[in-house]
Order: structure tokens, then sequence, then C-alpha cells
């Protein structure tokens, strides 16, 4: 049992003895209603997987729970009952339910957000956010309309099945259901009536039309002077989410072209734009979209990027810098079908693969801005550099890469060098052990080294194996070693003396981050090397008379 979104383990000293916690019990709980709902076992260590031998839950507990929950929470409904384990020992499992209409909160006026497996707490500006996803969270399950389950469509609904039974990520139980029990195990029918879901999916045309906000796609291609020159709009309702990922890959050529690069003797195709990122990016707006709010998804070509807006907003405790690492689901079932039926990649890894899949390829990383109305995903056509893509394909060949291992291998080779701090913005890292995990080997197989400590470590790319390698990169000066950068700030100085430190830092190198400009520059006025006039912007350097 690990902890989940959904699924929270407590140690029973939270609710009994003198170092009871109900007020963090109660945070907890705020945090489930306002996400899908969820479990607490109560009784449960956070590194075991059950309760202790024998443990044993005193009968009156579980009700008091319940009361102590009531009266520290407002909008939060939950039940109590005490689980007896196979090795005897007892726990409870406190199920929250899922607020649907209200947000929760604590008595005292704390609001919380269920994030992946994290509590956090609920800013106010993301208030109204959270009510606008509220409707969001139950429109797959709804009725609109009474359509009945004989209703579908029969060539999607064969079609639904067949993909369903032979999709490997598909266990065998599932596979062995009728048509009939399939629409009920992925909640596409309600009774005798499709949900949206149901109708979304394998609906007739007219139904789908009929959808409060059915999904439309326009295409848009420009030329260099920013003028329309193609438009294709798939705006007719035949095609449920599946057919339209196919037909905006099929009917758009624009995605075939690319260039040739060299490999060795042999030439290597790079498309502009591979068919893994526009089928990824198209699952992520087909599927995380708020269906209750009106808009169409649109591509927007132009000759050097493609951008992908997708109407709303980010789910609530999502943003741009921290979408890489954080996992909400706003249409929880469909993303199932997604999964299941190999559309996207599992859950949270859709922007993994992205990163991967650029990075080998030489290109910069996604663009994700969040407007008043919509979320744009910006990606550029342009390779970087040529030989990042043979420096990384030789790396993955000989030592079998991981996939954060690759993306952290792609950022170094683009950079020549990254400092931790680089390295923690282009990958959203706040803790301070993330950068090791992402590397992963790559240290220890010899591709990076480091220099440096703390902070100030830089990783940079073994030159070993770039000799190998037969990596042609650019040679810059952001590795310059201390005594050398300092001989060049003295040379600058002596033809352009009474300098800032911006336009010493302009003169001697660009690609040398200023910190290092400034820590040598404190450090020769501090043996006397250097003399200095002015404060803060108006601080000028010059070489001392002394020396």
């Amino acid at each position: 049992m690990e902890e989940t979104q959904h699924i929270e383990k407590k140690s029973l000293r939270i609710v009994t003895g003198n170092s009871a916690d109900w007020n963090e019990l109660a945070k907890d709980c705020v945090c489930f209603a306002n996400a899908r709902g969820g479990v607490i076992y109560i009784g449960i260590e956070d590194d075991d997987k059950g309760a202790p031998v024998g443990q044993k839950i005193d009968n009156t507990l579980p009700a008091k729970i319940r009361k102590r929950i009531s009266e520290l929470t407002v909008n939060v409904a939950t039940h109590a009952e005490i689980i007896t384990g196979e090795n005897a020992g007892q726990y409870i499992e406190l199920k929250v339910m899922q607020s649907l209409s209200t947000i929760a909160s604590t008595t005292d006026g704390r609001y919380y957000y269920r994030v992946s497996d994290k509590c956090t707490p609920l800013p106010p500006e993301d208030l109204m956010r959270l009510l606008t996803d509220k409707p969001a969270f139950i429109w797959e399950t709804k009725l609109v309309r009474n359509v009945r389950r004989t209703e579908v469509d029969p060539e999607k609904m064969q079609q639904f099945v067949a993909d369903i039974r032979a999709s490997e990520r598909v266990t065998a139980f599932v596979k062995e259901k009728s048509a009939d029990e399939l629409l009920d195990y992925y909640l596409m029918v309600e009774g005798d009536s499709l949900t949206n879901l149901g109708v979304l999916w394998v609906g007739k045309r007219t139904d789908r039309a009929k959808l409060l906000y059915a999904t439309v796609i326009q295409f848009f291609k420009y030329d260099e002077s920013g003028s329309r020159v193609n438009k294709i709009v798939w705006d007719d309702f035949s095609l449920n989410p599946k057919e339209m990922i196919e037909a905006v890959w099929t009917q758009i050529p624009d995605w075939k072209e690319g260039i040739e690069v060299s490999d060795g003797i042999f030439r290597k195709f790079i498309p502009n734009y591979e068919e893994e990122i526009i089928r990824e990016l198209l699952a992520n707006a087909l599927v995380h979209r708020p269906y209750t709010t009106r808009g169409d998804i649109f591509i927007n070509l132009y000759t050097d990027r493609i951008e992908m807006h997708n109407p709303g907003l980010l789910p609530t405790g999502v943003t741009p810098e921290n979408m890489l690492h954080k996992t909400v689901r706003r249409n929880e079932h469909l993303a199932k079908v997604f999964y299941d039926l190999k559309l996207m990649e599992r859950e949270g890894t859709g922007y993994d693969k992205m990163y991967e899949v650029l990075l080998s390829n030489g290109k910069q990383l996604p663009v994700v801005t969040e407007g008043d109305d919509r979320v744009t995903v910006t990606i550029r056509k342009r390779i970087t550099k040529d030989e990042v893509i043979k420096l990384v394909s030789r790396a993955n060949e000989e030592f079998q890469l991981r996939q954060k291992e690759i993306i952290c291998l792609g950022l170094i080779a683009q950079h020549t060098t990254l400092s931790a701090i680089e390295f923690s913005k282009n990958l959203s890292l706040k803790q301070p052990n993330a950068i090791r995990d992402w590397l992963g080997r790559l240290i220890d197989l010899g591709l990076v080294k480091t220099k440096g400590k703390t902070k100030g470590v830089e990783y940079y790319l073994n030159p070993d194996f770039l000799r190998k390698a037969d990596f042609k990169g650019k040679t810059n000066l952001k590795k310059i070693e201390d005594h050398r950068l300092k001989e060049l700030i003295f040379q600058d100085l002596k033809v352009y003396p009474n300098s800032s430190v911006s336009d010493i830092h302009q003169r001697v190198g660009i690609e040398i981050p200023i910190r290092k400009i400034k820590s040598q520059l404190y450090s020769m006025v501090e043996d006397n090397t250097l003399g200095v006039t002015g404060e803060r912007k108006a601080t000028r350097y010059f070489i001392n008379k002394i020396t």
C-alpha cells in the first residue's frame, strides 16, 4: 500500500494520547474533499504496508474521529470503520468524500488541496479556479441527456472493444468482458443511459454534437510575414478523441517535413515536429481540458515553431513551473481510457517523454504559458546543435540510458556547462538532492563531471567521452580557470579602465556566469590588484597603481 493522490497513511498517534494532532488530520480531510476524495489509513506507519501484528483499535475511536473532523472542518463528509488485516492487526479506514459543488475548509478558514501524494495550502487566488474546476470533476459520469446505451455508434463501439482487447496495458480480466460490460467498466454508462464520456467516445455524431462543449480543433498555418496560408477545422463532431488525434496527424502534411543531419557515414532524418510530441500534445489537450468551459483547441504552425492552445486554465495545484513534477487529472476516467489505449504516456510522464525526445534531437525544451482563459505550449523546430544528436545517441547505445539520464545529458550537451542553479531552473527542481536523482548514473558512467561545491557546483561533459564520441561542440569560456579569468580581467581593465561589472562581463565573455566575474573582481580588490570607486550601479573598477 503506497501513498498516492487518493491514499494517505497516518500513525495511530495522530488520534490517540496526549500528542494527538486532530488539526493535522482535519487538514488532510480538507485536501481530499477539495480534490477527488480519498482514504486515510490510520494505524499504518508511512514506511509500512500494513498495521502492526496484533494491533487493536478501541471500538469507540471511529465515532470519535467522525465527530472531531465534523467539528474542525466545513463541507467535509467522512466515514470511519475498523478494518482487521491478514496479520490480525487492526487499523481505521477513514473515507473522505469528494466535495462536489462546494469548497471544503478548516473551521479557522484554511483551504488545502491534494496534489499527487502531498497536501498543499490553497492560496486565495486559486479558490475561484477550484470552484470553476468542480463541475469538471463530475462531467465525465454525468447524464445530461437520456441517450440509451443501445444507441451507440456500432462502428465506434466495435473499434473500441477491439482496441481494448488488443492493448497490452489492459489485463486479461478486463479483455474477457463483453462489450456491454466494458461500457460499465469504463463508466461510459450509468444504468441504461450513456454518460458524457460514453457519448464522447462511442456515441453517435448527433448526440456528440449536443454535448455542452464538444471538442473542436482548428489548425492554422502562417508564412514568414504572419499571413495565414492554410486552415483545417475538425468541427463536425463525427470523430471521437482517438479518431481526432489520428486525423490531425494524418491530414496535416507539414508534420512529415524535416531535415537530415550527419550521423557518421549515414544521414539521419529529424522531423521538424516529432510524432510523439504532436500526439502527446493532442492527448494532453483532449484529456486535461475542462469540458465545462467553452473554447476550441487551436494549433498554430509558424515558420519557426508550433503553438498548441488549450481552453481553460491548468488544474488547481499545477503551474507552468511545476507541471513536470505534478500529477493532477481533471478528467480521470477519460485519462484511464487514453492510457489503456496507449494514446498517452502513463500518469505524470507525458512531459518527461517530450523532454527526452526534444533533447535527444538537439532541440529546446517546450515552453508552457498560462493566459487568462487558456494554456499554450510552444515547441521550437530549430535544432540548436547537430552534435548533441550524435552524442546522446552514442551514449544511449553504449549505456542504455534511462529517460531522466537522457534528459540531463541532452541539457548539459546543449549548454556545454550547466550550473546547479541553471539545472534546477531548467527542470524546476526544488529539493536539494533532486539533481543527483535526475543525473542517475551519468557521473558514475564517466559521461558527466562536476566542478565546485554546493550551489556553486557545475556539471560538464567528460572530455574523454567527447573525444571518443567525436563531439564537435563549440569552445567557450564557461569553465575558465580562476587564474586565467583574473588575467583576462586585468588585461581588459588595462584597455578600458573605470569599467562596470556589466561592461567587463560583455567584453571578457558573456558566456561566463556574471557571479564568477564578480567573485574574481572582489578577490582582486582584496589583494590590492584592483581599485574600486562608487557604490552599487555606479561601482567602477580600475588597475591599482601599486601593482
